[in-house]
Parts: C-alpha cells; structure tokens; sequence
C-alpha cells in the first residue's frame, strides 16, 4: 500500500508500507478516505516541530471507513465510517486524572509522535474511533480534527454570547475559531494581514475584519469595542508580538487563549495581568471534543467543508505540500484523496 512519508526534513515521497493483513481482537483496518494538510504537518516537512521523529507518515486530520474489525467487537461494524481523534494518553497521571487527557505527560499524537493518517490503510483501537454520519462528505469529515482545536480554545476562553472577541490569525484554525465563536453567538473581530484571508473571514462570518499593518487599526478596535477592550482574546498567530497584542486589548476580567508552541519570550510585564485580573490559558489539542462538533455538524450549526480550498490525490503529495508552503492568494484547506 502507499503511505505518505516525510524521511528527513525537506523530503517528503509516497512510498510503499506493508500492508496491515492481521489485526488485533480489539483493533479496527481502517481504509483512510482523506487527510488535511495542517500546519504541524507543514513543520514537520521543514524540521521546525519539536516533537517530531523521522521517518514519519504524517497526518493526524483523517477519516474513513471501516474494512475489519477484531473478533471481540461488537460497537463498530465493517462499512462504518468514522473519523479518527489521533490523540493518546496514559489514563495515570495528573492531567488524565483531571479530565485534561491533551496535555498527558506521555501524549502521543498521530502523524507527530507516531505514524499517522496519510496512507492508505491503518490499524487502530476503537478508543480513537468516533463514527460519522454515511451521507457526510469525506473531505467534511477530516476537518472534524481542526474544529476539535477551535471547540477546545473557545471552550477554554468560556466564549458566550455575551462576549466581545477577536481572534488573532485568519488561517484555517483562526478561521475555525471564528466559525464557532459566531456559532455560539459572539460578536467577533478577526485580524490578520493577509487580505485574502480577511476577505474569507469575513464571508464565513466575521463581524469585522482589521490588518493590523494597515492605518487606524486602533481606532477600529476601539469602536467596534466601545472602548472597552475584547473581553476574549484567541491568539491563533502564535508568536510573541500577537500575544503581547492579546495581552494589550483584552479588557478588564477578560480572557485571553493562547494556541502557539512559539519557543521565543514575549516582552510582558505583570502590571497589565494584574491590574486588569486577566485569565491567561493555553490551549492544546482537545478534550472530548469530536462527540460535540460532530454534533454541531449533524444539526447543521458548522460546515468545515468551508475551509476547503484545494483537492489533491495523494500520488501528488510534493506538489500539494508546495503550493501549502508557497500559501497563495485564496489557499485555506488543503485535502489529500486516497
């Protein structure tokens, strides 16, 4: 079978794997259907992830549809379709004793720190299933993944209709973030300084869009707030002038979300943390989330299909992982086929 493989940052083939003939008692074969091309996927291909280990098959945002299952199961049938969370944690430690499994200290995420999705065929656990609807679109079904992310980051930003936000980043992550923070009735800024990605932005649903590069930025943040500061800040840009930024326009009592893994310091004094009594949380990965968002898509309240932009075959891996870094004009969300 063929498998999407990064060997070494810089080189990235469709090479040949061993086919996945026997299966454990309690183990699925799933026929992958389709990935997204994220940004950690990106950083792998360039040697930028911290957490990466080569040779890798990328690709932890996939779906497909059942071909065996292990002789103890009963849940799942062959021909189920299902999306795949490609987060695992140990169960014992403090985190996963306290519900939050996606900061496990032995976290392991699928297409990082294992073998992931692109390819044409995996094993898996049940525990990583979540099935789907039949009639839901494949490419629908593996951006699933990245709506978990934006669930999580408004989750841990307490986002209600009541508040005021900006979301700093209008990639496919920001963009998924504004998608539900409109979802659950927010009023939402979104900024960014790629103006297509505004343009998107703003016909997916922003109440207003700003380029923070671009003359009276100030002045717009503070009328579309009254002045009185976002009572929640996302930061899905994710280096250390958008957090100083976040940290700057969050009002008082506010919450600011952050998404990066940005190794670099942030010049931040504690006066305006304290004088304002701001919450400061990072977000990472998920908690639970897939039941919720699956959810939000049968009831028809999200469509990720919306950050789709470009399709590829997977046979034409190199040129899609190229025109991802090369992130032209009106590239959002990039989807492998098998």
């Amino acid at each position: 079978m063929k498998a999407v493989v990064v060997s070494k940052p810089g080189i990235i083939k469709l090479e040949n794997k061993e086919y996945p003939e026997t299966i454990e008692s309690t183990e699925v074969r799933v026929k992958v259907k389709t990935a997204g091309i994220c940004g950690s996927d990106m950083h792998i291909y360039r040697g930028t992830n911290p957490f990466a280990t080569y040779p890798r098959v990328i690709g932890h945002e996939f779906a497909g549809e059942i071909e065996d299952v292990g002789s103890d199961l009963t849940d799942f049938q062959i021909g189920d379709h299902v999306v795949i969370d490609p987060v695992s944690s140990c169960g014992l430690c403090y985190a996963c004793r306290s519900g939050r499994q996606n900061v496990c200290e032995i976290l392991a995420v699928m297409g990082v720190h294992v073998d992931g999705g692109m390819q044409e065929y995996i094993t898996l656990p049940t525990s990583a299933l979540h099935k789907i609807p039949s009639h839901l679109n494949w490419e629908v079904a593996a951006l699933i993944e990245p709506f978990t992310i934006a669930a999580q980051a408004t989750s841990r930003g307490r986002v209600t209709s009541e508040d005021t936000v900006c979301v700093i980043g209008a990639g496919p992550i920001g963009t998924a973030v504004m998608i539900v923070c409109k979802m659950k009735g927010a009023k939402v800024l979104i900024a960014d300084n790629n103006t297509s990605r505004l343009d998107r932005a703003k016909k997916l649903g922003a109440d207003a869009v700003v380029n923070p590069g671009k003359p009276r930025e100030h002045e717009i943040l503070n009328h579309f707030t009254n002045h009185e500061g976002f009572n929640v800040v996302i930061d899905a840009a994710c280096v250390p002038e958008t957090f100083e930024k976040a940290i700057a326009i969050t009002s008082p009592a506010g919450r600011v979300v952050t998404l990066g893994l940005n190794p670099k310091s942030s010049n931040i004094a504690q006066l305006e943390i304290t004088k304002k009594e701001l919450d400061i949380m990072g977000s990472r990965l998920h908690t639970n989330k897939f039941p919720e968002v699956i959810g939000w898509i049968s009831e028809k309240l999200i469509n990720p299909g919306c950050l789709v932009t470009h399709h590829f075959e997977a046979t034409k891996i190199e040129k899609a992982i190229r025109l991802v870094g090369e992130a032209p004009e009106g590239l959002c969300k990039t989807v492998i086929n098998f």
